[in-house]
Parts: structure tokens; sequence; C-alpha cells
């Protein structure tokens, strides 16, 4: 429960009424809550939404349907597993959600990798195949490569045919990312900034791009935000695309424009949930196809760490802190 805006480590377990489904919505048992960095931006009030106080963070989910409310042709049966993505709620032990944003979960997939690939996945499938295309060839460099988003980018681009150079900031964490299937990585430790909290050396992240890259990156990947983002853009060769996922170093960067203008360079926004909550048809499809892959092998979400559900202040702050590397799950 959030009951006061703050830091994560305030959240307090508690107990509530078993939620009822109305017209349209399906009770689940949660099996798996996906944390994510939005989950923690709700929390401290840093979000552009602000809920109602007080509420229940958590946004994606997988269980299974125990109850179908009136209303609800098409819904899945009783004993179906399920992913969510239900905005708030989904730090608890049910949930109810509307039957149109609930999928059933392909046989091959665990509860704890359905809870969070939705977000991750269909940020990254949507950056590279709506807001930009990433053709088969291409270099794509990942910042922040360890984590959910950077682990989906290095999937997806890898299922385009793009290769992929990966940026982190131990070798551990790199590891992972050649594990998912970079064919290149950077260590900004070696750059002067082996704590994650000190800004990267920008000039030597770009030269270490471009080097790694054969003279420059096609699509620069940018969940960090910071120093490293002008260091993407000035590391793009001509006609490169910067995507810009989010700011987890916590500094909205001041990007210079001239290095826009310069070889012809795009700068992309990436905000798939206000897409997606424009567009619940296509996205819809968009998350279908993600699942699909993943069952056929095509995409290869990785297994999360799991935590118990009153570990939920300390596993978003480690989140905050980016300490927290890959997926995490809250088991009720």
């Amino acid at each position: 429960m959030c009951s006061q805006l703050g830091p994560a480590q305030d959240l307090t377990v508690g107990e509530i009424p078993d939620p009822t489904p109305g017209p349209g919505q399906v009770r689940l048992e949660v099996r798996s809550a996906g944390v994510n960095y939005v989950d923690a931006l709700f929390v401290e009030g840093r979000y552009q939404i602000k809920p109602p106080l007080p509420f229940v963070p958590g946004s994606e989910v997988a269980g299974v349907v125990v109850e179908v409310g009136p209303d609800t042709d098409g819904a899945p049966e009783p004993g179906t597993r399920v992913l969510a993505s239900i905005g708030l709620g989904g730090f608890a032990e049910q949930v109810v959600a509307p039957i149109d944003a609930i999928v059933a979960i392909p046989d091959g997939l665990s509860d704890n990798q359905a809870a969070t690939l939705v977000q991750s996945y269909a940020t990254m499938r949507f950056a590279f195949t709506r807001r930009t295309k990433v053709r088969a060839g291409e270099w794509v460099a990942v910042l922040g490569a360890s984590g959910g988003i950077g682990m989906a980018a290095i999937d997806v681009a890898r299922d385009l045919g793009a290769r992929v150079v990966a940026v982190a900031s131990s070798e551990q964490r790199l590891d992972r990312a050649v594990a998912q299937g970079a064919e290149a990585t950077i260590n900004t430790a070696t750059l002067g900034s082996a704590d994650p909290s000190t800004p990267v050396d920008g000039v030597a992240l770009k030269n270490a791009l471009r080097e790694a890259t054969d003279g420059g990156v096609d699509v620069a990947v940018d969940p960090v935000g910071g120093p490293a983002t002008e260091a993407a853009l000035r590391a793009l060769d001509a006609f490169g695309r910067l995507v810009i996922i989010g700011f987890a170093a916590g500094d909205i960067p001041v990007i210079p424009a001239n290095q826009v203008l310069l070889r012809n360079r795009t700068i992309v926004g990436v905000d798939w949930g206000a897409w997606a909550m424009a567009n619940p048809a296509e996205n819809l499809a968009l998350v279908h196809d993600i699942l699909s892959d993943a069952a056929a092998g095509r995409l290869h979400p990785q297994e999360p760490t799991e935590y118990r559900l009153d570990h939920v202040g300390a596993v978003l702050g480690d989140l905050l802190n980016r300490s927290l590397a890959g997926k995490a799950v809250l088991v009720p």
C-alpha cells in the first residue's frame, strides 16, 4: 500500500477486501507481479499520472483466472493462466482486470517470465518497428544493457537481424548482455566510472561506441539519460537515430541541436504506454505477436529474480539506484 508519496521503503503491506469483478472484468489470483521503474515513479510522485491516495502499485501481473464477472463474453475460463497489464494494483494477492487487458500465457513461458515480459518487450518492439525501423545488419547500441529494457532491446534487435553493442557498468552485467545476444561490449567502469552513480566520461564513451561499430552507430537505445545521452548522439553515423526511452540515471539531458543537424541524425521519443492506451487493439496485437515469438523461441525473455511481496520497498529502491540487474518479480 502507498499511503503517502515518498521513498519506496515507506510502502507497507496490509489487508484489503477481496476484489469483485464487475461487468467485462475477471478476478485473478496473482502468482507473479513484475517490478518496473514506472512503479517506483508512481510511489515517489514523479510520474505524470498522480493516482489518489492510498493506492496499490504494480502494473504487470501473471496469474490464474478465478472468477468471471457479468457481460464477459469471450473471457478465459477459470483456471486459465493469463498475464495482465493493469496500470495499478498489481502488488497484491488478487486483482481484477478488464478482459481486453488479459492475454493467455502460452506453454513454455513461466509465470515469472510472463509477468515481466510486456512492458519491456512491447516498448522495444514498438520502438524498433513503429517509432523507427531497425534493419538487418545495422549497429544498435544499448545503454543500460543489463536492465529490463536493455535486455529486451538486445533481444528484439537481434531478432530483426541487427548487430548489438552493449554498454553497462561491470563485466558481470556485460556477461548477461552477451548471453542475450550482444556482439560487442563497452564497460563504462574502464572509461572512468566504476561507480554506477558517477557520470560516464562522455568523450570516452563516444569514441568507444564509434570504435566498436566500425565508425558509427545506426540506432542508439537510451533508457539511462545523463551525459551518456549526448555521447550516444555524437556516436551516431549518418542518418543515425537516437531512441530515448527514459532517464534511469535521474538527469534529463539537454541535447545540443547542432549534433542532430549534423549527419542527418534523428531523435525519437518512445512512450509505449501512452500509445498502448490510445490504441488498445493495435497494442493487443503487438503483445500477441511478442508472446507468439517468445513461445516459438525467436525471443528469449530472461527468467527474473524472485522476491517476496513484503520485500517490495527494497526491490524498488534497488531498481531506482540501478543496483538491480535484469528483471525482478514479487511473489505473494
